[in-house]
């Protein structure tokens, strides 16, 4: 039986179809102006988190909206942390936004190098905040200078309350554009940072929040920073808790 050696015929590659060179002598399916500069999008301030809001908060479902009370909270954990706050004040209002209220220092309402309030900086510029050093903070949670901003960016309006240095200051947003400069309203004895929000419902797919879940996540920080006090009011029905743990006070 004749045997006929194939080992050539195997060993060859299969032969390509031909392909276009583009206008740079290379070669592909498409030409070289279909990617070029004008395709490199720059995306300004918040713009980038209503862009694609999921990279930022996970989803635009349940779980992403549940996510910017927990990035507002975390803020004033911070500050029990840092010693200086040890309540936190959480209530949903009947018109589906929320209000988060503490006792801490107050954000700084001062003039930023920018020329804008420090106050605004945080709430309108991506990782701007206290967190990158180990002098405002020597231990934070939350999305480091990226959370209370990416709430604001995804919320039909915020209004934010300062009470620092007996003064109170006051400012109003607009998904994520102030609607007026921080303003000196008034004076107070009190100290601390009120964020009311309301989630956009161009943003996310519902904007009901659940109690139970908002419950379970201050449980835990309750829990895991004792001391601080964190109670939650649902104003649609009147449901209230109180988290309280024993144990060593943020302040000590």
């Amino acid at each position: 039986m004749e045997h006929t050696d194939r080992t050539d015929e195997a060993l060859e590659q299969p032969s390509t179809p031909d392909v276009p060179a583009d206008n740079n002598g290379h070669g592909g399916h498409g030409a070289s102006e279909d990617y070029g500069a004008d395709k490199i999008k720059v995306l300004e301030g918040l713009e980038a988190v209503r862009k694609r809001p999921a990279m930022y908060i996970g989803s635009t479902g349940v779980a992403g909206l549940h996510h910017l009370v927990y990035e507002v909270v975390d803020n004033s954990i911070d500050e029990a942390l840092a010693g200086f706050c040890d309540q936190v004040n959480v209530t949903i209002h009947i018109d589906g936004s929320v209000t988060v209220v503490d006792n801490g220092r107050g954000i700084p309402t001062d003039r930023h190098e920018s020329g804008k309030s420090a106050a605004e900086v945080v709430l309108t510029v991506l990782h701007a905040g206290g967190k990158f050093d180990n002098d405002s903070y020597k231990v934070s949670g939350g999305l480091h200078g990226v959370g209370v901003s990416v709430v604001n960016a995804l919320s039909e309006t915020l209004d934010l309350e300062i009470w620092r240095n007996g003064q109170v200051y006051q400012q109003a947003y607009e998904r994520g554009t102030p609607a007026r400069d921080l303003e000196k309203t008034g004076t107070t004895k009190r100290r601390g940072t009120k964020v009311t929000f309301k989630p956009d419902t161009q943003i996310f797919e519902t904007t009901v929040f659940s109690f139970d879940t908002l419950a379970q996540r201050l449980r835990e920080l309750a829990f895991l920073n004792g001391g601080i006090v964190i109670t939650l009011d649902d104003e649609r029905d009147g449901k209230n808790h109180k988290f309280h743990y024993e144990g060593a006070s943020p302040r000590s």
